[in-house]
């Protein structure tokens, strides 16, 4: 069923707009269907907050359960901010206060950039934890993107990151390994997934923190993993969200970083992701980049929609599914008053339950 645009957030008339059907408050409230309030914690830069509300926003309207979606996105202090992205969270997002107050079935918890070799070091660290802990308590499931997977390990299981010295970045095969898990249920077997990090927690690190490790890949490492109760926490490494785009817009920032002397190398293509038309298209402009640099010249127009007519999505109808999946646990688990449906699992031992 669909997204209910209970709000005026500019991302529900966007996904109107790509054919998504966006349920108003008023038709919402002539259906006799339950509800489910799924929180966004969107850490994203300022050039990626929209984007990322579409991707997720996107997944979660896609999915299979006979049931409406309210989503509640929110962000958390200690995350540098433009006066223009603090104007459209201060009208479009509601706060950490408000999103306590009223409660959710599920949250998602997207990757953030940073600018520490340590994440405790982060100014968004503690309001992070925060998060992490009102969660534990009050939310029947949270899914984590990335560096809030790595963030969550750490808090929960004292288990830091490693930082693998390059960066891991392109569209990789996966294979589903523990097949009785419902949520990979009838999904592919194998299927790719896109990444895009330098830092990896290993299957190593994951099964000493007791996670079951779901699917993987042979070239990526771990993908999908869960917390031993089964769902409580869903922790990805990967990027199932990413839109087919999303890692040519990557590669471009960095090719211009390179053009403004930011980065010392010219960028490598992201991994399996460019074919070999598409790989003489960008060899060829970076040459004509190289030679406007050394000439003092404006960079040359980056061929964008050119190369985006030659790229494949292989991966989100297995992320519409495994999302799907994710949902419908929470549905099956979250009664009519709903809020708090996990208390009553907490181990007074293992508190975090992780």
């Amino acid at each position: 069923m669909p997204l209910v645009a209970h709000t005026a957030l500019p991302t529900f008339q966007r996904l109107r707009e790509e054919g998504m059907e966006i349920l108003s408050t008023e038709r919402a409230k002539r259906q006799d269907i339950r509800e489910l309030h799924i929180g966004l914690l969107n850490m994203m830069p300022d050039s990626a907050l929209a984007a990322t509300e579409r991707q997720f926003f996107r997944l979660v309207g896609q999915a299979n359960p006979i049931v409406q979606f309210h989503m509640h996105p929110f962000t958390i202090r200690g995350l540098p901010r433009s006066a223009e992205a603090e104007r459209y969270i201060a009208t479009y997002y509601e706060s950490f206060e408000q999103i306590n107050r009223d409660g959710l079935d599920g949250l998602i918890i997207s990757g953030a950039n940073v600018s520490h070799p340590h994440l405790t070091q982060e100014a968004f660290w503690e309001p992070l934890t925060e998060v992490f802990d009102w969660a534990r308590e009050r939310v029947s499931s949270t899914l984590c993107s990335c560096l809030a997977t790595h963030a969550l390990i750490q808090y929960g299981h004292g288990i830091e990151r490693t930082h693998l010295g390059f960066k891991r970045w392109g569209v990789y095969s996966h294979k589903v390994v523990e097949a009785s898990h419902p949520l990979v249920s009838d999904i592919n077997t194998r299927f790719d997934v896109p990444h895009s990090r330098y830092n990896e927690i290993f299957r190593e690190d994951m099964e000493q923190a007791g996670l079951k490790v779901l699917v993987e890949s042979e070239e990526a490492g771990v993908h999908l993993a869960v917390s031993q109760d089964q769902f409580r926490v869903v922790y990805f490494q990967g990027h199932p969200e990413y839109d087919t785009i999303s890692l040519l817009k990557e590669y471009k920032r960095e090719v211009m970083r390179s053009f403004k002397g930011e980065r010392e190398d010219y960028p490598p293509f992201p991994e399996h992701y460019f074919n070999l038309e598409v790989g003489g298209i960008l060899n060829e402009y970076g040459q004509h980049l190289r030679s406007a640099r050394h000439l003092g010249q404006e960079a040359p127009e980056f061929p964008e929609p050119t190369v985006a007519r030659h790229l494949d999505n292989t991966w989100r109808d297995t992320a519409k599914a495994v999302f799907s999946n994710w949902l419908g646990l929470i549905y099956q688990v979250t009664d009519q008053d709903r809020r708090k449906p996990f208390m009553d699992h907490v181990d007074p031992e293992n508190p975090l339950n992780l």
